[in-house]
């Protein structure tokens, strides 16, 4: 690219100043000083005050027809740095070096974490049943089960399960009448705090209808009436189908399709002692999350409002004063399902154990499933370090990033090797082209 230039006629004095004695008035106007940025030392300028350059030979002949830059008074000249392609090596090197340095650290911290996966989808299909009285468990295929544990060559047993129908006589709750029962090892003890998750894929919170699927100020307390909410976001689960004067409550798809099977607290297989593991459901969602929502609806009477309708297994009368609605401010399950999830494969917190060692062992843990859909549903057993839970994604990140600049730099050495160029060239400079002025 061609830089600009200027002529002496552009030269703007910035103060008119007594010349030095023995100095022609007209040689130092042309030596005025410039306004920033013709002042730059980039802009060069032609001698013509007939003196020898330096680079001139002993026969007058000029090794270069390279021009000088304008002379500027009282303004120091801008030091350039010769900044060459092997600098240019050792700066990409220093980035990978110092990116290397960072994945090793993250990689490191993920090291420390212990997670267990199971996936409990297919659970219906197991082909063992057990009973209140006897158990028969088969193994889980090994695509249902995953160990991530700090010591990879530890062995584990596979782990098992089986399941439960029970029916309405045995179980009135329809809710509790699809019973899978997993049983696990835990291959050593987990350290506190250790949590459950339950993970869901294939499963699109993220689309932007369900995103807007809710009405805030109903979740805040206000009666909005039936009609209102047909009409807002909650649409088409503003109102009952079979009576649009009764509003849903909560309304909207999100509340509607919220996860509600029950995952029971694990229990330790111990003979004649079983020790129960217990996750408490207090403290898994954001401390902010409680100011979302209130304790009772807003409506004056129970009659006015409807379960959404996927929670009627849950309320099969309605809304009654024997079974209210649930207390949505203290229902941290209620507060982590509304908080939408970015991507189709998600987990959610559901259960923590803060004050106590998970210890090595068989374990056997109970889940009453709702209904399924398209996706897989498991639960998600794990430790967490200084880095947080295990998610390999950033430390991966990190080290595409470092071969990144290694490979530049490694590009730039063999280039700058194959074909060096010269450093301080003038002639190679814009203005000291053919045809320039």
């Amino acid at each position: 690219m061609r830089l600009c230039q200027f002529e002496q006629s552009d030269l703007i004095p910035m103060a008119q100043e007594t010349p030095p004695s023995g100095t022609a008035e007209s040689t130092y106007k042309n030596k005025a000083r410039l306004p920033w940025p013709l002042s730059s030392p980039l802009l060069r300028n032609k001698r013509d005050d007939g003196a020898q350059s330096p680079d001139d030979d002993s026969g007058g002949k000029k090794k270069a027809d390279w021009k000088r830059p304008a002379t500027i008074k009282g303004m120091a000249a801008y030091p350039h740095t010769k900044d060459g392609p092997s600098n240019s090596f050792h700066h990409w090197n220093n980035l990978w070096t110092n990116w290397r340095a960072i994945d090793m650290g993250l990689f490191q911290g993920q090291s420390t974490i212990t997670q267990i996966t199971l996936d409990y989808t297919d659970c219906f299909n197991a082909g063992a049943n057990f009973t209140s009285s006897s158990s028969n468990f088969v193994d889980m295929p090994s695509s249902a089960y995953d160990y991530q544990l700090q010591d990879p060559d530890q062995p584990f047993a596979k782990p098992q399960w089986s399941f439960q129908l029970l029916t309405p006589t045995a179980q009135p709750d329809p809710t509790a009448r699809n019973q899978c029962r997993l049983r696990f090892e835990v291959p050593s003890d987990l350290k506190h705090p250790v949590f459950v998750y339950y993970k869901m894929t294939n499963f699109f919170q993220n689309h932007r209808r369900y995103v807007q699927s809710l009405d805030v100020d109903q979740l805040k307390g206000k009666a909005i009436s039936a009609s209102n909410l047909n009409k807002g976001n909650c649409r088409p689960l503003g109102h009952d189908p079979d009576d649009d004067k009764k509003a849903i409550y909560p309304c909207g798809l999100i509340a509607n399709s919220m996860f509600n099977d029950t995952i029971n607290s694990p229990v330790l297989i111990n003979g004649n002692t079983n020790t129960t593991y217990s996750f408490s459901s207090k403290g898994i969602a954001w401390p902010g999350e409680r100011r979302k929502y209130v304790a009772k609806p807003g409506y004056t009477s129970l009659t006015e409002i409807v379960p959404p309708p996927n929670w009627r297994d849950r309320y099969p009368q309605g809304y009654t004063e024997q079974n209210p609605p649930p207390n949505l401010a203290d229902d941290e399950h209620f507060h982590n399902w509304m908080r939408t999830a970015g991507l189709p494969t998600f987990s959610k917190l559901y259960g923590r154990n803060d004050g106590e060692d998970m210890k090595a062992g068989t374990y056997e843990i109970d889940i009453y499933m709702i209904k399924q859909y398209g996706g897989t549903k498991s639960i998600v057993i794990s430790t967490v370090s200084w880095i947080g839970g295990k998610n390999p994604f950033l430390g991966y990140a990190y080290v595409a990033a470092a071969g990144l600049f290694l490979l530049l730099a490694t590009i730039g050495l063999v280039w700058h090797c194959l074909k060096p160029r010269k450093l301080g060239d003038m002639n190679l400079l814009s203005w000291n082209q053919p045809g320039a002025r």
